[in-house]
């Protein structure tokens, strides 16, 4: 409007001006206006200048942009970095800020982490074989300050030269509070067992479950001819001859019901108060009873009682009950309760009669009396 003004008084004197005086006049009207209408040295940049301009037209407005020529000027940007070179202390500081913001960020959710370490085993499940000791594995491990291995680990009787590194890393994870445990049946008859678990701690608590050994044997004799359908007959096996009544000892089967030939052997490295023997028979009948034993045996809370166990009439023998965040209850897998094979009412009588002595040093070493008669 000014501009105008200036203009429309100078009109009325143009006549008496030359047309180069009436071009610079306008020229220095021009640039007053522009300074008018641009204050603070905003000009129009050149294609060279690396200075983002702050203000570009869009359509009829307006916009400023988010950049740092706009927040900061270019006067007040070089100043700035001046003062980072005088002052590097200064930056040194800012740096550090800067990692204390990223040491804020959230930490990895809480089911990636690994709590615990790998421990060598607190206590182990050493026998016997057919014996019920998956049973007693299953039911003790839901007890929260247990940790157990899941598979037969064999190192003591199969894998011993691998090293007791090896043997950690089979172990599961346990917090300081935690039992770890594993088991493995095969250990109670194997001859160099007591002594390589004593080498790797003379503390190891010992739990032995046992059976009835002629009801074992045929236990154990069923379950070999599922695999090998072919097996001679149990009778061929057990007597090397029927007729006079001579057992064969030599037989797997027979041998490890010899309960108190195998605990000769462990005692002369473990005394017997560290050496828990839980009843075949009652685990079935009272398995609340003998995981109470168990856990007082492993100076564990009573934990695990009656109310985990019901009774499978089908496999007839206890299964735990359904927990909360399952939809079935626990049973042991098929091979667990299969129906034995019939055997002759004589031999079995024979067979009683040849473990009825053993049976009674037994008893008489630990103690107990389990009445397998």
């Amino acid at each position: 409007m000014a501009c105008v003004l200036i203009f429309s008084r100078l009109f009325l004197f143009s006549h008496r001006l030359r047309g180069t005086s009436i071009c610079l006049i306008s020229l220095f009207l021009s640039f007053l206006c522009y300074c008018a209408f641009f204050p603070g040295g905003a000009v129009m940049q050149k294609s060279g200048d690396q200075t983002p301009s702050c203000l570009q037209a869009d359509g009829a407005k307006r916009r400023l942009q988010k950049s740092l020529s706009c927040l900061f000027p270019l006067d007040a940007r070089k100043s700035s970095a001046a003062d980072e070179a005088s002052h590097p202390q200064t930056d040194q500081r800012r740096s550090a800020g800067a990692h204390t913001v990223r040491d804020n960020t959230p930490s990895p959710p809480m089911s990636h982490l690994k709590f615990g370490n790998k421990k060598l085993p607190n206590a182990i499940i050493v026998g016997v074989k057919k014996g019920g000791t998956r049973a007693v594995l299953e039911f003790i491990r839901i007890h929260p300050d247990v940790r157990a291995a899941g598979t037969e680990t064999h190192f003591f009787d199969r894998n011993y030269d691998r090293g007791l590194e090896w043997y950690r890393g089979l172990m599961p994870r346990t917090l300081e509070s935690q039992i770890t445990m594993e088991k493995t049946p095969s250990y109670f008859v194997t001859k160099e067992t007591p002594r390589r678990i004593s080498a790797m701690s003379q503390e190891t608590k010992l739990i032995v479950v046992v059976r009835d050994p002629v009801t074992r044997a045929i236990s154990d004799y069923t379950q070999t001819l599922s695999k090998t359908p072919d097996l001679p007959s149990f009778q061929d096996l057990a007597f090397k001859n029927q007729s006079l009544g001579t057992v064969d000892m030599s037989w797997n089967a027979i041998r490890i019901g010899l309960y108190a030939l195998h605990l000769e052997n462990w005692l002369r490295y473990f005394p017997l108060a560290q050496i828990h023997f839980v009843s075949g028979e009652r685990l079935i009948t009272d398995p609340a009873g003998e995981l109470a034993r168990v856990q007082d045996f492993l100076g564990l809370k009573r934990i695990v009682t009656d109310k985990h166990f019901y009774f499978n009439r089908t496999k007839g023998f206890p299964c735990l009950k359904k927990p909360e965040s399952s939809g079935s209850p626990r049973c042991l897998g098929k091979s667990k309760g299969r129906t034995h094979v019939q055997i002759d009412r004589d031999a079995i009588e024979q067979l009683r009669d040849f473990y009825r002595p053993h049976n009674v040093k037994f008893y008489e070493m630990v103690g107990h009396d389990f009445k397998w008669e």
